[in-house]
């Protein structure tokens, strides 16, 4: 059992969202950055699927009342147990009776936090994920609250060796780290105006000569009105060639729609299923993860690519992880002979 002493910001149970349901107008939800999401499961022995949660930009504080395998991955939230610093993206053995706490951010805007088992929740509409304007999924629904506690499902076998390998260490302290981690390729790049790569919208030829070439040329700002449904980006001004009206029509993550007043917006995991603004473009799908760090006041810089190259880059991105899920559990094998 995890009990939550202090909420965060904005910490809830997320997994890879909740498909099937669209046309019956139910969003999709989900985590913001499946692959920090993935990996943090994966570290700990768990099915990718699995629910984690979600912390944006000021961590929880939580106690645990059992010895819990736990990884952080994402964005660096300053976790540490007891006090003492903990690293991110690699398995962690923690004791019962340890406090985590999380400080400033230092490093993108979302962390995430799996455990050996998952977070034992209800499924609604074959997901745990919370989706809060509706009040469904997750813990009751809602954001995580003080005193809330979080049941932990049944172990794997992967997990129970992996936090076998570390049980000795943690006999004499607070908590045990793995000492290997992940390869960096795996880590988004804090770097301060990251280039996200788009390919083409649908609407992409409605828009000017110029509206075109400043997409792919120009920096965009995150704006405070951004959240899970969507970030508002401020930047130059994106206009049609001429004024056209167009019937509603699907969305995905990652699609940006441009207003009539001319400042995108980028659908994210909490976006309605349909939208009725010209699309200009498309982020390819791996580079949500970068889009998903970005907070407010942070720069983006789009790059034109072809739908065959983002296709590509997918598939390379999902050959990786299933080398590094291979990888752990090797490792993990070689280390219990």
């Amino acid at each position: 059992m995890i009990k939550i002493t202090k909420p965060g910001l904005l910490t809830s149970v997320q997994d890879l969202g909740r498909y099937g349901y669209q046309k019956y107008g139910v969003i999709t939800s989900g985590v913001m950055d499946t692959t920090a999401h993935r990996i943090a499961n994966l570290l700990v022995g768990n099915d990718e699927k699995e629910a984690t949660l979600e912390l944006t930009l000021l961590g929880p504080d939580m106690e645990f009342s059992e010895d819990t395998l736990i990884s952080i991955c994402g964005g660096n939230l300053s976790p540490s147990i007891n006090g003492k610093s903990v690293k991110l993206w690699r398995s962690v053995l923690v004791k019962a009776g340890s406090k985590l706490k999380f400080g400033g951010c230092k490093t993108g805007c979302r962390a995430y936090l799996a455990v050996a088992g998952g977070f034992d929740v209800p499924e609604v509409m074959n997901s745990k994920s919370t989706y809060i304007r509706a009040g469904i999924g997750g813990h009751n629904g809602k954001a995580l609250q003080n005193d809330d506690e979080l049941p932990v499902g049944k172990h794997s076998e992967l997990s129970r060796q992996i936090s076998g390998v570390l049980a000795e260490e943690v006999k004499e302290n607070l908590f045990a780290e793995m000492q290997w981690t992940i390869s960096s390729d795996f880590i988004v790049s804090s770097v301060s105006k990251p280039n996200v790569r788009v390919m083409k919208g649908r609407q992409y030829d409605w828009f000017s000569t110029d509206s075109q070439m400043k997409l792919f040329t120009e920096h965009f700002e995150v704006t405070s009105q951004s959240d899970r449904m969507g970030y508002r980006l401020k930047g130059p001004e994106l206009s049609l060639q001429n004024e056209q009206e167009m019937l509603s029509e699907a969305v995905s993550f990652g699609t940006i729609q441009v207003p009539s007043e001319g400042n995108p917006i980028v659908l994210l995991a909490d976006r309605q299923t349909t939208g009725g603004y010209p699309k200009i473009g498309q982020i390819a799908t791996v580079d949500l993860s970068i889009m998903a760090q970005l907070k407010p006041g942070d720069k983006v810089q789009f790059v034109e690519v072809s739908h065959e190259v983002a296709q590509q880059l997918y598939l390379d991105r999902e050959k990786k992880l299933h080398q590094l899920k291979q990888g752990i559990a090797l490792k993990i094998r070689q280390k219990t002979k």
